[in-house]
C-alpha cells in the first residue's frame, strides 16, 4: 500500500478516535453533570464503539496504530527481519498521529461550539497515575503483538477495543495509553483533558509501557517469527497488508 494512502489512514483514524474521545467527554458533561462515574461510562462506551470501527475500517489500509508507541514497537520488533514497518515509514506515521490528534481535538471543541483550541486545565500529575499509564501501555502492546503474532488479527476491532475500554476503568488514569492521543486532549478543556504541564510524564510513562510490552512480547513469543512456534505465528491473515505491518491499533 501507498505510503502516502497509509500516512493519510493514520492521520485520519487518529483525528477521529481523538474526536470521539474529547467529544463524548464534551456530551457527557452536558449530559450527566456533576456525575464522574456516568460520565466516564459514557466516554468510554464511544470510545470503544468508535475505535472499533476505526480499526475495521482503516486496519486493511495502514494497519490501524493510531498511536505512536504502537508504530514504534512495530518498527523495533521487526527491523531484525524487515516484518514490521521501516524506520521512514514509523517516522511518517507518528507524525501523521500527532497532527491528527491535535486536528481530532480542534474538530470536537468546534462541534461542541467550544473555542477551536482551549488549553486543558485538568491536572493529572501524580505518581500513581504514571504508573496507570505504564500498566495501560503495557497491556496494549501485549493484547497487539500476541494477537498479530497468534494469526488473529482479523479479531482486532473487537479485542483492542474491549482491552482499551476495560482499561478506562481498572487503571486510575483512564488510560490514555498513546502520545498522539495525549497531546491531542491537551487542546479541550473538557472531562477528556490533560493539562499541558501533565502530559510529559505520561508520554514518558508510555514509552516506558511501551518498552516493557515489548520485553513481555519477546518472553512470551520471542521477538521474530524464526523464534517464535509455528502456530504462533501470523503467515496470511486476512487482515494483514502486502508489506506485513502489523494490522492492529492502539489507543486512547
Amino acid at each position: 500500500m501507498n505510503l502516502q494512502r497509509r500516512a493519510l489512514a493514520e492521520f485520519l483514524g487518529t483525528a477521529l478516535l481523538v474526536a470521539i474521545v474529547v467529544g463524548s467527554g464534551i456530551m457527557a458533561q452536558s449530559l450527566s453533570p456533576g456525575n464522574i462515574g456516568l460520565q466516564l461510562l459514557e466516554n468510554s462506551t464511544a470510545t470503544v464503539f468508535g475505535l472499533g470501527v476505526l480499526i475495521a475500517v482503516l486496519g486493511p489500509i495502514s494497519g490501524a496504530h493510531f498511536n505512536p508507541v504502537v508504530s514504534l514497537a512495530d518498527w523495533w520488533h521487526g527491523r531484525r527481519d524487515a516484518s514490521g514497518l521501516s524506520l521512514k515509514s514509523a517516522v511518517i506515521y507518528i507524525a501523521a498521529q500527532i497532527v491528527g490528534g491535535v486536528g481530532g481535538s480542534i474538530l470536537a471543541n468546534a462541534m461542541f461550539a467550544k473555542p477551536v483550541v482551549s488549553w486543558s486545565t485538568t491536572d493529572r500529575s501524580a505518581p500513581h497515575l504514571w504508573i496507570g499509564e505504564v500498566v495501560a501501555t503495557t497491556g496494549l502492546i501485549v493484547v497487539i503483538f500476541c494477537l498479530v503474532r497468534a494469526g488473529r488479527a482479523a479479531y482486532a476491532p473487537v479485542v483492542v477495543a474491549s482491552y482499551i475500554g476495560a482499561a478506562y476503568w481498572f487503571t486510575s488514569s483512564t488510560s490514555f495509553a498513546n502520545p498522539a492521543v495525549t497531546i491531542g486532549r491537551i487542546f479541550s478543556d473538557s472531562f477528556a483533558g490533560i493539562a499541558p504541564a501533565s502530559a510529559p510524564a505520561f508520554l514518558v510513562a508510555q514509552l516506558v509501557g511501551g518498552v516493557l510490552g515489548l520485553l513481555l512480547v519477546a518472553g512470551l513469543i520471542g521477538r521474530t517469527p524464526a523464534e517464535a512456534p509455528a502456530h504462533a505465528v501470523q503467515s496470511s491473515s486476512p487482515a494483514a497488508p502486502a508489506n506485513g505491518q502489523i494490522t492492529d491499533p492502539s489507543l486512547t
